[in-house]
């Protein structure tokens, strides 16, 4: 089994949280390791990282993404966009990523998952997370 590119898992972790966020919506009940094993076929650390870093903060990640989304709601965006904007979030204030890799790999699965709309606000969205962390620090 070939192993995959970090892009090519972050596309996995977008699909992952989008799974989650259907049965959240929904009242579905899940186990969040079956979702992740039902979508990749191995153990991987950083998927499971994201996953469950995304679901432990998705709090103080939504209340970022609300404080930067211009009369938008992060639960007014459609499932896959929420999961670009959460897992970005996600990398920019929990992992060492560089942000520069972090934004251009959202803005990347925008581009082959959204429209052009969304791409740029998702991308201003990240910038203004990226620059608010940087300033605090």
């Amino acid at each position: 089994m070939k192993q995959l590119t970090r892009s090519e898992l972050r596309e996995k972790i977008m699909t992952i949280l989008y799974q989650i966020n259907v049965y959240n919506k929904n009242k579905i009940k899940y186990n969040v390791d079956e979702v992740i094993n039902g979508i990749l076929d191995i153990d991987n650390d950083f998927v499971r990282d994201c996953v469950y870093g995304v679901l432990t903060n998705i709090n103080i990640i939504d209340e970022k993404a609300n404080k930067y989304l211009n009369k938008w709601t992060i639960d007014r965006l459609g499932h896959t966009d929420q999961s670009i904007i959460r897992l970005g979030i996600y990398e920019l204030l929990y992992t060492d990523t560089p942000a520069i890799v972090v934004i251009n790999e959202a803005v990347d699965l925008a581009k082959s998952f959204s429209d052009d709309d969304v791409r740029k606000m998702i991308n201003g969205v990240l910038d203004k997370v990226y620059h608010e962390k940087e300033n605090n620090e």
